[in-house]
């Protein structure tokens, strides 16, 4: 992260100290220079995932950022593709860094919030990678539901989840700590930053999203390894709207 490319401790902490929009327009020039941005990896192994689940003619991904998730559902959509983020700072960043390989569809960028999105029915896939952290538990209802009613029937909504850490692991500690300091900053600051990893949970996301109107259902993305248990690391949410 700290490379000379990417963006300075100094920045970093500009960026800790703003609002989660203001802060995304700060960092946006060099998020793909950093270890936030989606890794490949991950991005190849939900399109392998996702592909025998199709056809898709229409594809959008919430809260794009700098748009590899776009990428991504360039490979798998046959005629439109669109990116929607709050922050204008990521959207300009994108521009046309999402490839997709010859014949794929161009997107389109649109700056929105993903708890208000501005789209009747009209996409058979929409995904998000690495963003429900920016959401208190409160307002992921809305955001499901803004997913819900922008897919077709039958449209899917995706998103990777990674497995909990194991309780008293360094992981583990590392998100707990990582949490508490952003609960206290965002006690003692003004604008708030929100970003919590532990607050995005199977068990209460599954339920919300059966209550948008969602049927669910969770896919091992076996390419990302497994855990001593056997389990896979990583697994693939599919809602699919009724």
């Amino acid at each position: 992260m700290f490379t000379p490319q990417g963006p300075t401790l100094r920045e970093l902490a500009v960026q800790a100290l703003s609002s989660v929009e203001h802060g995304y327009d700060l960092l946006a020039p060099k998020f793909d220079r950093t270890p936030f941005r989606t890794p490949g990896p991950l991005l190849d192994e939900v399109v392998r995932v996702l592909e025998p689940l199709g056809p898709f003619r229409t594809g959008l991904d919430i809260c794009c950022g700098t748009g590899a998730g776009a990428g991504a559902l360039r490979r798998l959509c046959t005629e439109r593709v669109v990116g929607v983020d709050f922050s204008a700072g990521m959207l300009a960043a994108a521009g046309d860094t999402a490839s997709g390989g010859p014949g794929a569809p161009a997107v389109e960028w649109v700056r929105a919030d993903a708890r208000a999105l501005p789209f009747a029915p009209a996409f058979d896939l929409a995904v998000s990678f690495g963003a429900f952290g920016h959401f208190l538990p409160a307002e992921r209802p809305a955001l499901f539901a803004r997913a819900y009613a922008a897919l077709r029937p039958g449209g899917l909504f995706a998103f990777p989840l990674p497995a909990p850490p194991r309780v008293g692991s360094a992981l583990y500690w590392g998100l707990w700590g990582f949490d508490t300091a952003m609960r206290v900053r965002n006690a003692l600051w003004r604008p708030r930053f929100v970003m919590y990893y532990r607050t995005f949970r199977l068990p209460e996301v599954s339920a919300e999203l059966t209550r948008a109107g969602f049927t669910v259902e969770l896919l091992p993305l076996t390419g990302l390894g497994r855990l001593p248990d056997g389990g896979p690391r990583c697994a693939l949410v599919v809602a699919r709207k009724v």
